[in-house]
């Protein structure tokens, strides 16, 4: 362990008040709406699961067809798993013939032109999300568009802030002691976070029809599938979320108010790109603006600083009127052998894992330490299984197994001071058998997917379908989720729907006044 971590862990070991009980998860599951063959469907939102601008339960991402389920914040992995099983119950109960596509890598795909864009409604806010996602379609493409994730949220409780700070001997401002230190947690992240990726990547594969009829430049496993055999995460690679189109845009992690002006400057700042496409083409708007991002979260990133914004608020407004209140985790695929698409092991080694780059000495990146993440991240999403494979620490190479398993070593200590006050042992088996994957890598998901599919002589589409057919029968088989909650689902469902009338009918100023009002808020 190195000096800093060591010795905020035994401060923390030697304070029997140092708790992270109360800590509070989320979860946001993405999955595709499919056919019963598997072919990415072209039905509306069902009626059944309300309205996707105001259902706090179940929304859409960027397609129509792409649904997220959402958990609220709560106080365990068990609850928060839960949820997110009674969610897919209660979705499932709408859908009719239609499946959920259960990995992160699409179904057999159409034209791009053919991937139908979420829609919202008739409101202001309604029709800029749809427009927000017709420039998201210009600028990467739709089928980019279609790659399905697992967000996790956390955040560390109310309790655990003043000890740490009274350790520390730091006299900030709470508010500015917290922001400084989980933007520390947010580095450590982008350092470490490959990790993520070679433990939990669940995407080697792909089907060919996501090339848009383009080759691509990977090894065919058979004449419907794309792969790498050594890949864990293609949808963490350059053909999905780590694409160069964002290349340019440099975002300071090293201080919030850098933070902060950096998204900012990127949506104020012209690109020469975007402008070719316009905002307004045939009376349509293409897109929310030509330049660099249309709005923050178009910035994408393996770990995003947050805080609930109110009604209307932009999330830089929202970090500047209050810090950072939690981490949003936008890098775990769908783990395609779960039914719920991630389970209580990932979710505590997730948790465990960010408390450690939160105790772990941080310092601030320059040009060159934040390209050296990039790199990493990069030859792990498409190589991190390769026998020998070194990454770049502090500018020289290391063995990627041999720096997991440092790791794995301090998210254990982690561990065990979390079951001190969960008195289970959950954390520290969860940690135990996550490790089993750094000696062993053929046990990893994306070993084990693409071995699978070697056994099964199928293609990546005929596979995933299978298990999403299977994962609907189970769903369907399980014992009915307790009455309270189901009516609370099915209540929410009917009540967004007369919550998006009321937002409609509220209107009086017109789009154009409404994105001028927006974009003039920071």
């Amino acid at each position: 362990m190195n000096q800093v971590f060591e010795q905020r862990l035994g401060a923390l070991q030697a304070r029997s008040d140092a708790s992270f009980a109360g800590g509070l998860r989320g979860v946001e599951k993405e999955a595709l709406r499919v056919t019963a063959d598997g072919y990415l469907a072209q039905t509306p939102h069902p009626a059944g699961l309300g309205s996707a601008l105001t259902n706090r339960y179940i929304t859409t991402d960027f397609s129509e067809a792409l649904l997220e389920f959402v958990t609220p914040a709560l106080g365990s992995t068990w609850e928060t798993l839960q949820v997110v099983c009674d969610i897919h119950q209660f979705a499932y109960q709408q859908l009719g013939d239609e499946l959920l596509w259960c990995a992160s890598m699409p179904c057999r795909i159409p034209a791009e032109a053919d991937i139908p864009l979420a829609r919202y409604g008739d409101s202001n806010v309604g029709r800029m999300k749809t427009v927000y996602r017709r420039g998201l379609g210009h600028r990467y493409g739709r089928n980019m568009q279609t790659i399905s994730g697992v967000h996790f949220n956390y955040s560390l409780p109310e309790t655990f802030w003043p000890i740490y700070q009274e350790i520390l001997g730091d006299d900030a401002v709470d508010i500015d002691f917290r922001s400084t230190h989980y933007l520390g947690l947010v580095r450590n992240f982008r350092r470490y976070g490959w990790i993520v990726l070679y433990l939990f990547g669940a995407s080697p594969a792909l089907c060919k029809s996501f090339g848009g009829g383009r080759t691509l430049s990977m090894p065919e496993l058979n004449a419907d599938t794309y792969y790498e055999p050594f890949g864990t995460s293609l949808r963490m690679s350059d053909l999905g979320y780590n694409n160069q189109t964002q290349a340019s845009i440099s975002i300071s992690l090293n201080r919030l108010d850098e933070y902060i002006r950096d998204l900012g400057d990127a949506i104020r700042t012209p690109e020469p790109a975007y402008e070719k496409i316009g905002i307004i083409r045939d009376g349509e708007y293409q897109q929310l603006s030509t330049n660099k991002l249309q709005i923050e979260n178009e910035y994408y990133s393996p770990i995003r600083p947050k805080r609930v914004a109110r009604s209307g608020e932009r999330p830089t407004a929202a970090l500047r009127r209050g810090g950072i209140e939690y981490v949003e985790i936008r890098s775990l695929d769908i783990n395609v052998a779960d039914p719920a698409g991630v389970n209580q092991n990932t979710m505590r080694f997730i948790e465990a894992f960010l408390i450690y780059c939160l105790l772990d000495e941080s310092p601030p990146f320059d040009a060159a330490s934040y390209e050296e993440t990039l790199q990493n991240q990069s030859l792990t999403a498409k190589r991190g299984r390769e026998p020998g494979l070194a990454l770049q620490r502090n500018g020289k190479p290391v063995g990627l197994l041999d720096w997991a398993g440092e790791i794995v070593d301090k998210v254990a200590a982690v561990a065990e001071l979390i079951d001190r006050h969960e008195d289970d042992g959950s954390y520290r088996d969860a940690t135990t058998f996550v490790a089993s994957q750094v000696a062993e890598p053929d046990s990893t998901p994306s070993a084990r997917l693409l071995q699978e599919l070697h056994d099964s002589d199928c293609s990546f589409f005929e596979f995933a379908l299978d298990a999403a057919r299977r994962h609907k029968a189970y769903f369907s088989s399980i014992a009915p989720m307790p009455p309270q909650r189901a009516q609370q689902i099915a209540r929410e469902a009917r009540e967004s729907v007369q919550r998006q009338r009321d937002i409609e009918a509220a209107d009086e100023i017109s789009f154009e006044e409404y994105l001028a009002r927006y974009f003039a808020s920071d």
